[in-house]
C-alpha cells in the first residue's frame, strides 16, 4: 500500500507542472471543467465495460455530496485563493487536510483515535510544507479562509468515503461524484470565466494527461488507499503532493529551489515516517 501511495504522490505531484502549462491554453476552472470531463467519460467507459450497475438512491446521495465537496467546491475554491494570495500559500493549506481528517476520524471512526506520535507527526508534516513551499503569510484573510475550506472540504468527502462508502464498487463511486462535481466545475466556468480555449496537440494532451492519469486513475487510486488504510496514516502521506510539485517544477520548469525548501522536504518526510511508525504493535 505504501507503494500505492507514493506512485499517487508522483502523479499528482507532477501534474501541478501539467496545469502550470495548461493556464496558458485555458481559464483556471475551465481547466479543471475539461479535466474532470474527461476523466468522467473514460470512467464512464469502466462502467459499461465491466457492466458495474448504477448506485442505489441511499448511496447517491452520499456520491453526489462528495462530488460537490471534493470535486466542484474544492477546486472552485483553490482556483479563487491563487488569485489573492501566492500558490505556495494555497498549497499549504489545502494540504493541511490530513489535520482536519484525522481530528474528525478521531471522533467519528473507531480505532482511528489521535495519540501523541500522530499529532507529532502531522505538526511535523505542516510544518514542513510552510519551510518547503517558501511562505510568506500575507493577503486577504478571506482568501485564506478560503484555502483552508478546501482542506476541510476535502476531509469531509474523505470521511463520508469511510463511513458511507466502503461498499461500493470504487470505479462505481469515483465516475459519479466526479460526473456530479463536474457539472458544478462547468456551470461556474459558464458563469463567470470567459470562454476562449486554445485547442492544440499540446493542450489537449494536457487535458488528457489531467482527466485520465491524474484525475480518474488517480482518485481511483486515491479511493483504493483510503478504504484500506487509517485515515490519518492515508492522508498524511499526501504531504509529499506539493513537495514533488516543487521538485518537479525544478526540473521541468526551471524554478528556483532553496535551502528552507529542502528542510521543508526533510519535516514533511520525517512526519510521514511518524505518523506510519505510530501503528507499531507493542510487545506482548
Amino acid at each position: 500500500m505504501k507503494g500505492l501511495s507514493l506512485l499517487l504522490c508522483l502523479i499528482w505531484g507532477f501534474n501541478f507542472v501539467i496545469m502550470k502549462w495548461g493556464n496558458g491554453a485555458f481559464e483556471p476552472v475551465q481547466f479543471a471543467a475539461f479535466r474532470f470531463l474527461t476523466g468522467t467519460l473514460f470512467l464512464f467507459g469502466i462502467l459499461i465495460w465491466k457492466r458495474v450497475p448504477n448506485p442505489d438512491r441511499h448511496t447517491m446521495k452520499w456520491i453526489i455530496l462528495c462530488g460537490i465537496l471534493q470535486t466542484t467546491y474544492f477546486n472552485i475554491a483553490i482556483q479563487i485563493s491563487l488569485n489573492y494570495i501566492n500558490a505556495g500559500l494555497t498549497s499549504v493549506l489545502t494540504y493541511s487536510m490530513p489535520l482536519f481528517l484525522s481530528i474528525m476520524a478521531h471522533f467519528m471512526i473507531p480505532g482511528e483515535r489521535l495519540n501523541t506520535r500522530k499529532t507529532i507527526g502531522i505538526a511535523t508534516g505542516i510544518m514542513g510544507l510552510f519551510f518547503a513551499m517558501d511562505i510568506h503569510l500575507g493577503g486577504n484573510l478571506w482568501a485564506m479562509l478560503l484555502g483552508l475550506s478546501s482542506a476541510i472540504a476535502w476531509a469531509l468527502s474523505n470521511l463520508i468515503i469511510k463511513l458511507k462508502l466502503q461498499h461500493c464498487d470504487k470505479t462505481q463511486f469515483t465516475t459519479w461524484q466526479m460526473a456530479f462535481g463536474t457539472l458544478g466545475l462547468l456551470l461556474y466556468s459558464l458563469l463567470f470565466e470567459r470562454w476562449e480555449p486554445h485547442f492544440s496537440a499540446a493542450s489537449i494532451f494536457y487535458i488528457l494527461f489531467s482527466g485520465i492519469v491524474a484525475s480518474a486513475l488517480a482518485f481511483l487510486l486515491w479511493t483504493h488507499i483510503l478504504t484500506r488504510m487509517e485515515a490519518s496514516k492515508a492522508s498524511i502521506t499526501l504531504l509529499l503532493v506539493p513537495i514533488i510539485g516543487v521538485v518537479s517544477g525544478w526540473i521541468f520548469l526551471h524554478e528556483e529551489l532553496k535551502a528552507a525548501t529542502l528542510l521543508g522536504i526533510f519535516l514533511v518526510l520525517a512526519g510521514i515516517w511518524i505518523v506510519n511508525r505510530s501503528g507499531a504493535p507493542k510487545p506482548q
